[in-house]
C-alpha cells in the first residue's frame, strides 16, 4: 500500500522516530504549523525575474551562476550544480561546498588548479563559496578538480565534505588518465588541506551520497544505478573511525547490505514494512578491477539491490536513504515514485518509512525525491528530480507534501529540438538543498542552468 504523490500515509508519523536529531519525530514538530494542522507556507508566487518562485514573504539571492567568472580568477563558474553542504566558519562565516556533475563532455568543466587536480582529463569537481554573516559572497574558488560526475556526497562530523563520483569509467575511457568512481574528501575552508586524493578503500562504483554515523564513524553509501543490475547499499568500516580530516585515507572494510529473502527493495510496497537481522556482506573486490561491485559474487544467498538509490543522511540513531523511483518495465520488482528507508544499526532493522505512489500530476510537487535535508523548524526538505515542473518540497509530520520553491528557469528539450520535433519546455532539477548552521537560510542549487540560491524568510 503506498501513498499518492501529494500525501504520505499518516502512519509514517509513528514510524518517524529518529528522523530528527533530537529524537522522536513529533518532538521536532512541536509548536510548528504542521503540528497545528497547517502545511507549508502558502502558494508559490511567480517570480517577476523568472528565476525562482517562492511563497509570499520569502526572498532569494543568487550567489553564483554558471559561466560567470569565479571570484578567484581561476576561470568560469562550472556547470551542472549538484550536491552541496554548508559549514560554519569563523566570525559568523559560512563555507558552502558545491558539486559539479560534469562528465567528460561537460559544458563548463571545473578549472584545473595545481595541487587540487586528480585527473586533468576530468571536468567534474567542487567549488567552495565563503559567505559573511550577512550572506554576501566573500570568495568563490575551486575546491577540487579533475574528478568526474560529482553527484552528491555528505558532510563529516569534523566539518569536511565527501564528494562522490557517479561513474565507473577507468583510465583510457573517455580520455581519462586515471580510474574514476571514488569518494574524495574536501575541506571547504582550506581545500589544500585535503588535496585531490581518492579514498579508494571506500569502493569504486557509481557513488551517489554518503552519511556518517557520528557515534561509530561508520560511513553509509548509496549507489545510483537506474538500469539493471541495480545498485547496492553499503557501509564502510574505517580503520580510524572519527579520526578527523584525512583519517579515511587509513583504509577500512567495505560491506554491502543483504536483507534476507529480499533481492530487490522495490518489491516492498507497504509503508511501515520492517526487516530484522539485516546482514552485511564483505565486498569481494571493492576496486571493481574486473567486475562492477553490484555484479560480483556475494554467495549463494545473493545480495539486495534497489533502483536509483540517491539521497543518504543521518538522523538520531539511524541512517536514512532514498530510492528515487522504481519501474517494473525496467526490471524492478515493483513500481514506486520514491521511497525513504530507515536503517537502525543498533537493532539491525530496516524499515520503509515513506513511499510515494501513482504519478498523477507531474506539475505538482512530490515525485522522485533526490537530495534530502532536515528543515530547522521541522520536517524534511526534498530536492525533486522528476518530470514536469521541478520543486523543492517539504514533507510534514502529518504526511502532507507542500511546495517550498519552484524552478522558473525554463529550458528547451534538446532531444525534441534536435530530432525535428516541436520544442518542449522543461525545467532543470533541484539539488543540494541544505541549511545554514543557524537555520536562517536555505541554500539550494538549480542543476541547469547552474545557479546557487540563498533563500531567507519567515522560517518557522
Amino acid at each position: 500500500m503506498s501513498a499518492t504523490r501529494r500525501q504520505v500515509l499518516a502512519r509514517t508519523g509513528a514510524l518517524g522516530a529518529g528522523i530528527v536529531f533530537s529524537g522522536a519525530f513529533s518532538e521536532l514538530f512541536a509548536g510548528t504549523a504542521a503540528a497545528r494542522g497547517h502545511a507549508g507556507y502558502g502558494p508559490l508566487v511567480a517570480d517577476p525575474a523568472g528565476l525562482l518562485d517562492l511563497p509570499k514573504g520569502f526572498r532569494y539571492r543568487v550567489l553564483s551562476r554558471e559561466g560567470d567568472p569565479l571570484r578567484s580568477g581561476e576561470g568560469p563558474v562550472p556547470s551542472n550544480h549538484d550536491g552541496m553542504a554548508a559549514f560554519a566558519g569563523r566570525r559568523g562565516r559560512v563555507h558552502l561546498v558545491r558539486n559539479h556533475e560534469n562528465r567528460h563532455n561537460g559544458k563548463i568543466g571545473v578549472p584545473t588548479v595545481e595541487g587540487l587536480t586528480y585527473d586533468p582529463a576530468g571536468k567534474g569537481g567542487c567549488t567552495s563559496l565563503t559567505l559573511d554573516g550577512r550572506g554576501n559572497v566573500l570568495s568563490e574558488r575551486v575546491a577540487i578538480a579533475g574528478t568526474a560526475v560529482n553527484c552528491a556526497g555528505g558532510p563529516t562530523p569534523w566539518g569536511t565534505w565527501l564528494t562522490c563520483e557517479e561513474t565507473e569509467d577507468k583510465a583510457g575511457t573517455n580520455g581519462y588518465t586515471k580510474d574514476h568512481g571514488y569518494i574524495f574528501e574536501v575541506d571547504g575552508a582550506d581545500p589544500r588541506r585535503t588535496g585531490a586524493v581518492p579514498l579508494t578503500a571506500m569502493g569504486r562504483f557509481q557513488h551517489e551520497a554518503v552519511a556518517v554515523d557520528p557515534h561509530s564513524g561508520i560511513v553509509y553509501e548509496t549507489e545510483d544505478a537506474f538500469l539493471r543490475p541495480f545498485g547496492l547499499f553499503y557501509r564502510f568500516l574505517p580503520n580510524r573511525p572519527l579520526g578527523g580530516t584525512g583519517s579515511l585515507r587509513a583504509g577500512g572494510t567495505l560491506e554491502a547490505m543483504r536483507v534476507p529473502g529480499v533481492p530487490d527493495l522495490s518489491g516492498i510496497q507497504e509503508t511501515g514494512a520492517s526487516f530484522d537481522r539485516i546482514e552485511w556482506v564483505p565486498v569481494p573486490d571493492s576496486q571493481a578491477r574486473q567486475t562492477p561491485v553490484r555484479l560480483q559474487d556475494f554467495g549463494p544467498r545473493g545480495i539486495t539491490h534497489a533502483q536509483k538509490l540517491e539521497g543518504c543522511y543521518w538522523g538520531g540513531s539511524s541512517v536514512y536513504f532514498v530510492s528515487s523511483f522504481a519501474h517494473s518495465a525496467e526490471g524492478s520488482a515493483g513500481d514506486h515514485f520514491g521511497q525513504v528507508w530507515k536503517y537502525e544499526p543498533q537493532r539491525r532493522r530496516l524499515t520503509l518509512v515513506i513511499a510515494f505512489g501513482p504519478n498523477t500530476d507531474v506539475q505538482l510537487p512530490g515525485e522522485s525525491p533526490d537530495n534530502i535535508c532536515l528543515a530547522p523548524g521541522g520536517g524534511l526538505m526534498v530536492s525533486e528530480d522528476g518530470g514536469g515542473a521541478q520543486h523543492v518540497y517539504g514533507l510534514t509530520r502529518r504526511g502532507e507534501v507542500y511546495p517550498m520553491a519552484r524552478n522558473a528557469q525554463a529550458i528547451t528539450s534538446a532531444a525534441a529540438a534536435g530530432g525535428g520535433a516541436p520544442e518542449e519546455t522543461e525545467w532543470g532539477e533541484f539539488a543540494g538543498v541544505t541549511f545554514s548552521p543557524d537555520g536562517a537560510t536555505m541554500y539550494v542549487n538549480c542543476y541547469t542552468p547552474g545557479t546557487a540560491f540563498a533563500v531567507t524568510g519567515p522560517w518557522r
